[in-house]
């Protein structure tokens, strides 16, 4: 991760041109549809003519002025991140009514994205840079914000005043319901994070568990919690790529991964699945996700998210069909995750001043606009976040109703007891 420098504030104030001013009015009217107001350097807001604005763009110098203009999408991260562009007021809601307004992408925008599409391919080298990029950070960066199990995906929140911790605890509970583990299955995991769904596969659920991720920090940080937990005969976390996934396995879960895969390589993942649990097996899917193909921001597949692509509910049927595996269940958790992304923003805001002590300020800017952003999408609707559970022909494991995840007479620790008490 690249290091940004503090922007310089001091020196002469930049007197515009008229077509500047041009631009400016340009601007200040778009950025009036979404209540927002927009300034150049310490004059007079343009644009907006409500009585109070929902944010107010402070955009501080010539340049920024004419690229925010050619290239809105990259411009606005980069130059806020560097402060060269401030935003006062409510970041997030600003961004949501952008990501409610913007349809279609500028050219700039639509060209950025064609050349971050080639040049950042998740072959099994990419693969390991652009995840070293965005999760070999630090365990201490993301201890300062995560829940207390260090669970980077969407929590579930079976009602939304819960804490996060109860919130991700209710999710591995969700998922694994959903897979109906059983004592002594055998299960395996494509990207695993930390390992909290394998060490709660494990120790709740019975299962045996061997999971896959390439990242060495989390890797490293989940095998010294299995050993702590006594569990690490029963949870193997393999520093692999995915696609070397080998043996039979009565399930498949990939939880935050197949966003990361690429959609030139959903083929390739397919073949995991199939291959792991032929006919007999099931899987679950949890995968951020969008309405229609399109591809990710440019700005935060080139700062936060290199080689990221959301797959439409349709995509990730489809690389399911050539196996000829049955969709179970779709659920779409997307208002799970806005929740989730405003408890992760208030703890990262409360960590902040350490994570500069880390990083820099710019850093903090940047990863700031990147968890607003997210929170924007989410709500908007730009995001979604699906769970999808399929089985093969033969597989007997699924209950035909839902009554297994939503009865309220059930809980998750009858059911636990159960599954012991029948194995």
């Amino acid at each position: 991760m690249r290091h940004l420098s503090s922007p310089n504030r001091t020196g002469p104030r930049f007197r515009a041109s008229s077509f500047d001013r041009w631009i400016l009015r340009e601007i200040g009217a778009r950025v009036a549809q979404t209540s927002a107001a927009v300034r150049f350097g310490d004059g007079a807001p343009a644009g907006f003519a409500g009585g109070s604005p929902i944010a107010t763009l402070t955009i501080r110098d010539g340049g920024t002025l004419r690229r925010l203009a050619l290239n809105p999408a990259m411009e606005l991260g980069d130059a806020y991140t560097d402060g060269r562009i401030e935003i006062d007021g409510d970041l997030v809601g600003f961004l949501e009514a952008v990501f409610r307004l913007e349809k279609n992408e500028s050219v700039p925008a639509r060209l950025a994205s064609s050349w971050l599409k080639l040049v950042q391919n998740n072959s099994l080298r990419g693969s390991r840079d652009h995840i070293h990029h965005h999760y070999d950070l630090g365990n201490d960066f993301y201890k300062l914000w995560l829940d207390s199990r260090m669970v980077y995906t969407c929590a579930y929140f079976p009602q939304p005043t819960i804490s996060l911790e109860e919130a991700q605890l209710a999710k591995m509970d969700h998922v694994c319901r959903k897979l109906q583990l059983r004592p002594g299955e055998r299960v395996v995991e494509a990207g695993c994070g930390w390992g909290s769904l394998a060490l709660h596969m494990a120790r709740e659920f019975g299962a045996n568990v061997r999971a896959f991720n390439i990242s060495k920090e989390q890797i490293a940080y989940a095998r010294e919690q299995a050993r702590a937990a006594g569990l690490h005969n029963q949870v193997e976390f393999v520093e692999d790529d995915y696609r070397n996934i080998s043996g039979q396995y009565d399930a498949f879960v990939s939880v935050g991964m197949l966003e990361h895969v690429g959609k030139n390589h959903h083929g390739e993942f397919a073949e995991v699945i199939r291959r792991s649990i032929g006919k007999s097996g099931r899987g679950l899917l949890h995968f951020i996700g969008r309405n229609q193909p399109t591809q990710l921001n440019a700005w935060i597949r080139k700062r936060i998210f290199p080689g990221g692509y959301p797959p439409t509910i349709r995509e990730s049927i489809g690389l399911l069909e050539p196996l000829d595996m049955a969709v179970c269940d779709v659920e779409n958790l997307r208002q799970h995750y806005a929740w989730t992304l405003e408890h992760w923003l208030a703890r990262f805001e409360k960590s902040s001043a350490r994570v500069a002590e880390m990083f820099g300020e710019p850093f903090v800017r940047m990863w700031r606009l990147y968890l607003a952003g997210s929170i924007a999408g989410f709500r908007s609707g730009s995001m979604q976040l699906f769970q999808l559970l399929f089985a093969g022909a033969d597989c007997t494991a699924i209950p035909v109703t839902r009554d297994h995840l939503y009865a309220k007479t059930a809980s998750a620790n009858q059911e636990r007891k159960w599954l012991h008490a029948s194995a």
